[in-house]
């Protein structure tokens, strides 16, 4: 509910009336809505019951159950991001397929069932479970024949190991009426053992050519989505300078709150710019803004 808290202290600028469905009953976003429904955002009817009181209904995380989106889409709600598009975010595996088909660059990959089919002819490779991961939990790098025992045994993308530059992310939106703009480029440093974001800073240090070529990779990502709303686009920089897609967010995103302070409009303007078809805002830095991520015990 925090990324909630952050998108409901705009939408207070914009007196939007705001509705919340959060599994937590004291959820940061509580305090800051019109009226707050304490239920699953994975349980249908809880969904169907939220949805019926809004005109428009937008998430801050994707694992939202939805058979009632598309539900309720087909009774003329708004829903963005779009159903069909977050159905298809929760599956890693149909991410990936997703940009092969239509030619946006990430790291060669296949897809297995269980963890007999793993390759053995190439590692180290990366497991990453199809569904529920998040937050580095999902993910695991198998150096060697040895680390197969370990393996996750459930449908999961292998990916080739990557040589890793450096890591940024680039946030994106785009209206109904088709304007799209992104953010510059965002630098991350993340914390090996845990696999999250330790640290990131804006602008990256990256060059204008890279630089280019990520928000170039974005634009079209959100344009042959056909989105509406906010997308996050995290991406590798190998050792030869090639930008990778890694994972996608469709909703604001820790690559982001930088932005409340460091932009001229930040992820939570944009976002809401983007699903009431406003024209969105300048997306220029004010200055350099970094982020220290305080999240996990250690």
């Amino acid at each position: 509910g925090q990324l909630g808290k952050m998108l409901l202290q705009k939408a207070n600028d914009f007196n939007i009336t705001s509705f919340v469905l959060d599994p937590d009953e004291d959820a940061p976003c509580k305090h800051l809505c019109t009226k707050f429904f304490h239920g699953s955002f994975n349980d249908y009817n809880a969904v169907m019951a939220f949805g019926h009181e809004c005109d428009i209904i937008t998430i801050e995380i994707e694992h939202v159950n939805t058979d009632a989106l598309y539900e309720l889409e087909k009774q003329g709600k708004k829903i963005f991001t779009q159903p069909h598009i977050i159905k298809m975010v929760q599956d890693k595996g149909l991410q990936k397929q997703f940009y092969a088909q239509h030619q946006l660059p990430t790291s060669p990959f296949y897809l297995i069932e269980k963890a007999q089919e793993i390759r053995t002819g190439k590692f180290p490779l990366i497991q990453k479970t199809r569904k529920a991961g998040y937050d580095g939990k999902g993910v695991k790098k198998i150096n060697d024949a040895n680390d197969l025992k370990n393996a996750f045994d459930e449908p999961c993308v292998i990916e080739d190991c990557v040589e890793i530059e450096k890591e940024i992310s680039v946030i994106v939106a785009r209206n109904e009426k088709g304007e799209v703009k992104s953010f510059p480029v965002v630098e991350m440093e993340f914390n090996a053992e845990a696999n999250l974001v330790e640290f990131l800073f804006s602008p990256s240090a990256c060059s204008t050519i890279i630089t280019e070529e990520a928000q170039h990779i974005a634009e079209k990502l959100i344009e042959q989505l056909q989105m509406v709303g906010l997308l996050a686009v995290e991406m590798f920089i190998d050792k030869n300078g090639k930008v990778l897609i890694n994972e996608i967010a469709p909703r604001p995103h820790n690559s982001g709150h930088q932005t409340i302070e460091g932009n001229i409009t930040s992820q939570y303007e944009q976002h809401l710019r983007a699903v009431f078809n406003l024209p969105l805002g300048d997306t220029s830095c004010i200055d350099c803004a970094g982020m220290v991520n305080l999240l996990g015990e250690k």
